[in-house]
């Protein structure tokens, strides 16, 4: 299925000071560099606070991450978890229509949902409250069929009893969730079998359903009123003050570029292979990443040696633009490219106007240098699987 940000956003997006305190706090679970393990649970908190995921909202969390927006987007779009148009304001109903919950009638919920929501998933019901759609695999197969409504899982069902909760939920109400047939959790319909001694004392409801009922978030928007800081390794910090500004950062602001040219601030990988000075040709990312800081233009020609250039368009990657662009600064042949160091890459990657990163991401040094030990014929050869 194709994910594609909603075509009408809101002008910004802000964390509430308490929802702000509690992802300070979930990036605090991440050393020093690492602070984009946050993702998920950020987008999430953000959804969660909107309703559903804008495009300021995913720029908002890649700015307080230290990410490229692309990362966030690609996280957002990926993930079914995280909705990217508008929801019904009670719930979104999400109805599991893989094999065994197919086998087992989801067809007939969907049906539900098209009668008395909407006839297209993705589509807010015209009383505003409520919008469906069909997922995969949810992972209760034994419960078969399911949907998740808000955070929680509600199983064994009937097209009659989904009638039966929308209802309730329309009128207010938030049914418990977990199997709505009368089964404890997803032991035989006719009863335990073994494990008999297990049913003496234990809650009124199986561990997810149980903790659903404690917790009452099942479709309740977090809207930073009462937000738990689940941060004791912190103590209890200071909710931040609202307003707080995140931006996205910037390629050649002294940190290395990613192996697309973006600047990330992540903390270089550790390696305990031979070090890299910025005289030590750098053929691979990592090298290349490791010498960034230290970027130094290297030297170019002011012509072509003999009047004729090598049709640098050879190189994977380098089309007639950066062919021309490559002429401005200087290179005009495969020798003076397979020469370029660590720190010659990372002036080239920052500064190639329009294709940042492109150096690296693309292996010219590595491909040129086939070219001048191989020859022409046997790079063309090799380029055909990449090995270089």
């Amino acid at each position: 299925m194709l994910r594609r940000l909603h075509k009408d956003q809101p002008a910004s997006f802000e964390f509430t000071p308490a929802n702000l305190a509690w992802a300070q706090g979930q990036i605090s679970k991440y050393p020093e560099g690492r602070q984009a393990s946050a993702i998920i649970p950020l987008l999430w908190r953000a959804q969660e606070q909107h309703g559903w995921l804008t495009r300021p909202a995913i720029e908002y969390v890649a700015g307080m991450l230290g990410m490229a927006y692309i990362r966030a987007l690609e996280v957002a779009t990926f993930y079914f978890m995280f909705q990217l148009q508008p929801v019904g304001s009670i719930a979104n109903i999400q109805i599991c229509g893989t094999t065994s919950c197919m086998i087992c009638g989801a067809e007939d919920l969907i049906a539900v949902c098209q009668e008395l929501i909407a006839k297209q998933p993705h589509t807010v019901s015209s009383d505003g409250k409520f919008s469906w759609e069909e997922v995969e695999c949810l992972g209760a197969c034994s419960n078969a069929p399911m949907a998740q409504i808000g955070k929680d899982y509600y199983e064994d069902l009937t097209p009659e009893k989904l009638r039966d909760l929308i209802a309730r939920f329309s009128a207010g109400e938030v049914p418990v969730p977990g199997p709505q047939n009368g089964r404890y959790a997803s032991e035989p319909l006719t009863g335990l079998t073994s494990l008999k001694d297990h049913e003496a004392g234990r809650k009124p409801y199986n561990a997810s359903a149980q903790l659903a009922v404690d917790i009452g978030e099942t479709v309740k928007r977090i809207d930073g009123t009462e937000v738990p800081l689940t941060t004791p390794w912190l103590g209890k910090p200071k909710a931040p003050k609202s307003g707080a500004k995140f931006s996205e950062p910037k390629p050649g602001a002294g940190r290395p570029a990613d192996d697309t040219g973006v600047t990330v601030q992540e903390a270089p990988a550790q390696s305990k292979g031979k070090p890299v000075s910025k005289d030590d040709p750098a053929s691979t990312p990592a090298e290349a990443s490791a010498v960034a800081s230290e970027a130094v233009k290297p030297k170019g020609l002011t012509a072509a040696r003999g009047g004729a250039a090598d049709n640098l368009k050879e190189i994977e990657g380098i089309g007639p633009v950066l062919e021309k662009l490559c002429h401005e600064l200087g290179f005009f042949h495969f020798d003076q490219i397979a020469g370029w160091s660590g720190a010659d890459i990372a002036w080239m990657d920052q500064n190639l106007k329009g294709f940042r990163g492109r150096v690296t991401r693309d292996k010219w040094v590595p491909q040129a240098k086939i070219i001048v030990t191989e020859g022409l014929e046997a790079f063309r050869i090799r380029a055909k699987t990449n090995d270089y």
